[in-house]
């Protein structure tokens, strides 16, 4: 799969997993009955199958009759999901929610959901019972996408690691051999002076060779670079263009930093808090400043669920749009008179409506087999047609104008199609 292949597949799925998110947060249990199981992809699941069967046998204790029944149930459905697994989970591990939630008027209704290969690995085995589901390690991982390269140095120590989305990686680090300010008694200052620049210039090789080594076979698919130490030894450093000139142009920032071990990497990521947002979110204005330059030539740009489903399905959208704000559902009638086919977006809260269709009127019942996700319909075209599709937020103006003015769902065109 290219690389912009899989930047769609991985943006669809974790669109996919905020929904299932979303509907979890929304459940509530009656004590304590609602399980989640977060599984790692090096855990072998004969073992998770035995600490479920344990827990299994443990939830005889709990006193309350409904409570231990719930419970029990629970881990039976978790064991049942298991079987469909060989040694190992999927890549990047695999979380299990399983629990009877409350579904009104007393009664309780059964929902097991199970989540593969999540956008990040998931870190620890956790076992975690309650009257809510766990969700908050995964909406970590959704928080952000980005991966950016870290170099935190000083003139007596390196370490260079990645940011993935909210995870810091410490991956090499170096020590050199510059000597302190004081010289050595019997040296003269001019040649003291001379060893100690040269020392400084190999380290600062050594660091960019780490940097270069980690980066450069990364560098398309990076967001950027952040660089942290104290003011002279880190402009010292990017100045004499010791980086990859790629890496040093994807350079997004540099912060001052008290520490330049591992620590340093956390404390360049809290400084640097203000401009990895601001990367972020520019990339999207880049993308809405693109489509609005195009709406106002009047040409390569379509809006609206049905303007941008008929750009889509002629492979003219090159970039389709769509507010990660947008909660909606696609209802399909197919008029039987006149075999006219309309499409109306719905909340996806509300019920299935009845229509009248556009072309001879007829009156068509609502039909919940023709309702699907608005989102998934369209990108399901767009990954056909070869179409890149970018989630947009609503926290800059023109963002929340996708939302509110355009419906949600927009796109800028390969060619004008006049539709």
């Amino acid at each position: 799969m290219s690389q912009e292949g899989e930047q769609e597949h991985s943006d669809r799925k974790k669109y996919e997993f905020r929904k299932v998110i979303e509907d979890l947060k929304n459940f509530e249990g009656s004590g304590t009955q609602l399980v989640t199981i977060y599984v790692p992809d090096d855990r072998q699941i004969s073992d998770v199958v035995a600490h479920v069967t344990q827990e299994h046998s443990e939830a005889a204790n709990i006193k309350s009759k409904q409570t231990r029944t719930n419970v029990q149930d629970a881990l039976t459905s978790i064991k049942d999901r298991l079987r469909y697994y060989d040694t190992f989970p999927p890549d990047n591990g695999l979380v299990l929610f399983s629990g009877a939630v409350d579904s009104g008027g007393g009664r309780t209704e059964m929902v097991t959901k199970v989540l593969e290969s999540p956008p990040q690995p998931v870190e620890s085995f956790r076992y975690h019972c309650d009257s809510d589901f766990l969700t908050e390690p995964l909406e970590h991982m959704l928080a952000d996408n980005g991966l950016y390269g870290l170099i935190v140095l000083d003139r007596r120590e390196a370490n260079v690691g990645w940011l993935r989305g909210k995870r810091i990686e410490p991956v090499k680090s170096a020590s050199s051999l510059v000597p302190g300010k004081q010289r050595k008694g019997g040296q003269s200052a001019q040649r003291f002076a001379r060893l100690r620049l040269e020392a400084i210039d190999n380290f600062y090789q050594e660091v960019a060779e780490m940097g270069n080594d980690l980066f450069v076979p990364k560098r398309h698919e990076m967001d950027g670079i952040l660089v942290g130490g104290p003011s002279p030894t880190k402009d010292e450093f990017l100045d004499g263009d010791y980086l990859h000139h790629e890496i040093q142009d994807n350079v997004i920032g540099k912060f001052d930093v008290s520490y330049t071990d591992e620590s340093g990497l956390k404390e360049l990521v809290d400084n640097a808090e203000d401009a990895l947002a601001d990367a972020e979110v520019m990339k999207e204005k880049q993308e809405m400043e693109q489509f609005f330059e195009e709406l106002h030539a009047g040409e390569k740009a379509t809006y609206g669920f049905e303007q941008t489903r008929d750009n889509l399905i002629m492979g003219s959208v090159e970039t389709l749009l769509i507010s990660e704000d947008l909660r909606s559902d696609v209802v399909i009638f197919d008029c039987p008179e006149c075999s006219n086919t309309d499409y109306e977006v719905i909340d996806r809260r509300k019920s299935t409506p009845d229509h009248e269709c556009t072309e001879c009127g007829t009156a068509i019942e609502a039909d919940e087999e023709n309702r699907e996700d608005a989102i998934d319909h369209l990108i399901e075209i767009a990954e056909q047609r070869g179409t890149e599709t970018k989630f947009i937020s609503t926290d800059f103006e023109k963002g929340e104008q996708l939302y509110n003015a355009f419906g949600g769902f927009a796109g800028i065109l390969r060619y004008s199609t006049g539709v």
